[in-house]
């Protein structure tokens, strides 16, 4: 791993000054320690059986790529052409008016001109014009056309896994291009050369043969929500329980594997646990459809849809009436986007999801048959069915980052906002140009978030961190909410190195926080700590 400078002398190597070259002339990049993350190891490709599997490094000069690989990806190209139209349309479309160019996380924190989301994309337009049009082969560089050669797919390679796929880029287009798709294309055609990286593509292997990210057995699964269960208890006094692979339940409840493991997310995964109990509600979780998160999105539309089956297999398997998912980014723009087409019809055993508890009926989910936990929570809160003690979370001045998926992926803006200004009485927005539809990426996401890659992401990190850094100093916040799991372990390395003075969290372990459950009902003894084991209070003061 790269060694990482301090973040003033970060901040000073940022230099925006256009380049002498043009950017044609700039091929193959200089590939530079700590921005880029590590190929898949042959073993991982061999296993799922993708292309070209061999041992090599993005700094050797022989890629060792398939003699053929100029054939290989224009003919990739041009059969994603027939079967996308987004991607024919992308293509097509754009103008170079530049509005996104200032857009992309990773150009404000490197100054490379390559991360602006339109040189991005025609990285791989000039290709398609050079090889497949005839202004392309007859006029070349005049007409922005290039061949395609060795030294472009390594171009590809350091770029199209510098975007982190948030979208971001695609709210300021005026004519809506969606970059994140570009990636995706691009990504998909370095697949069929074997250029990809094993923090990916060895959490999808995990996926297609454990079940989950991390490649927890079943019996490591149940046993880690056991641990967490026990830490309930000394905290609580409540003696909780997690139903597995239930038959005949009424709801699965499906999460990232990542909040059953690492911290912060198991404290939103006791979250999830104490509210499920509190209500009393008849759900299971499984063993088998044990992550939400889906990194074959990433990876290939054929990798995603495939992970992202076996949730509607487990759900049919048993015969519950509808799924609840947990807080996550990438899994609710699958679930969102996708889940339909690429996934559907759900099995005939879902229900259009209707809360046991209030008789809510969500009919925007009648397609999918399935909701986010935070609908699931603001509902309850809306109809007063949670006793709620906000000052439980009185030492946190918190504040909110609209994780990109759910916020761009989704339009899901309030929910989150509604329980957080329920369960917390010290709540403050970031500026109105960094949340909501304009969020700013953590800089890890779409698989980066590994340790190799950390220069990029601290560069990628440094608008959402400035933002955070704003509100701290402002109003003393010192707690960032989010609703995705990968965020929930970027932000906490992200504000370590620009403002370690704030801690991150999901939405559902503030909620525990606050949930005051029936005593004679459950036992719960007067809390003296959170979940996280700390005192409630701020420091000087004693508990109620």
């Amino acid at each position: 791993m790269a060694k990482m400078p301090k973040p003033d002398e970060l901040l000073k190597s940022i230099d925006w000054t256009p380049p002498d070259k043009d950017w044609m002339d700039d091929v193959p990049p200089e590939i530079k320690p700590g921005r880029f993350c590590y190929p898949a190891k042959k073993n991982i490709l061999e296993e799922i059986g993708f292309p070209n599997p061999r041992e090599w490094s993005p700094l050797d000069d022989d890629w060792k790529l398939p003699p053929n690989s100029r054939e290989i990806i224009v003919d990739g190209i041009i059969d994603r052409l027939k079967k996308y139209r987004s991607f024919k349309l992308f293509m097509d479309i754009c103008v170079r008016c530049g509005a996104c160019a200032d857009k992309c996380h990773y150009f404000l924190g490197s100054g490379d001109p390559k991360n602006m989301p339109v040189l991005r994309a025609e990285l791989l337009r000039s290709v398609i014009k050079g090889e497949l049009t005839w202004q392309g082969r007859l006029f070349g560089k005049l007409a922005g056309a290039r061949k395609l050669n060795e030294d472009i797919i390594k171009e590809w390679f350091y770029y199209f896994y510098q975007c982190s796929e948030c979208r971001r880029c695609s709210v300021f287009c005026p004519y809506g291009i969606d970059t994140c798709e570009v990636t995706m294309m691009g990504r998909e055609l370095l697949h069929l050369v074997g250029c990809n990286i094993n923090w990916i593509l060895e959490p999808v292997r995990n996926c297609f043969k454990i079940g989950n990210h991390l490649g927890l057995q079943p019996h490591t699964v149940k046993e880690n929500i056991e641990f967490l269960c026990w830490d309930i208890e000394e905290v609580t006094g409540l003696k909780l329980e997690v139903p597995f692979n239930k038959k005949g339940a009424e709801v699965l409840f499906v999460t990232p594997s990542g909040d059953y493991f690492a911290d912060p997310g198991i404290y939103t995964m006791m979250g999830y646990i104490m509210l499920f109990n509190y209500l009393d509600i008849d759900w299971t979780m499984s063993t088998y459809a044990s992550e939400g998160g889906n990194f074959g999105l990433f990876t290939s539309h054929e990798a995603m849809a495939k992970i992202n089956a076996k949730i509607y297999h487990e759900a049919e398997r048993l015969g519950v009436r509808f799924i609840i998912g947990g807080e996550c980014g990438h899994m609710w723009r699958v679930k969102h986007q996708y889940m339909d087409t690429a996934t559907g019809p759900a099995p005939k055993n879902l229900e259009t999801p209707r809360s046991p508890i209030t008789g809510t009926v969500f009919e925007h989910a009648k397609s999918t048959k399935m909701i986010h936990i935070c609908e699931f929570t603001a509902d309850l809160i809306a109809h007063g069915k949670l006793d709620l003690d906000p000052s439980r979370n009185d030492k946190y001045i918190v504040t909110y980052h609209d994780s990109c998926n759910p916020s761009r992926g989704m339009g899901f803006f309030e929910e989150p906002r509604f329980i957080l200004k329920n369960v917390c009485n010290n709540f403050y927005e970031m500026p109105e140009n960094t949340i909501r539809e304009k969020t700013f990426c953590c800089g890890s996401g779409s698989g980066l978030n590994t340790d190799e890659f950390m220069d990029m992401r601290m560069r990628g990190g440094l608008p959402r961190a400035n933002a955070v850094k704003y509100v701290h100093e402002k109003y003393g916040v010192n707690m960032l909410a989010c609703i995705c799991a990968i965020d929930r372990a970027a932000l906490s390395t992200l504000m370590n190195y620009w403002v370690p003075e704030v801690q991150v969290c999901g939405v559902h372990e503030l909620v525990a926080n606050a949930l005051v459950f029936p005593h004679e009902k459950k036992g719960e003894r007067e809390r003296e700590l959170n979940l996280r084991q700390e005192p409630l209070k701020p420091e000087g003061e004693e508990n109620a």
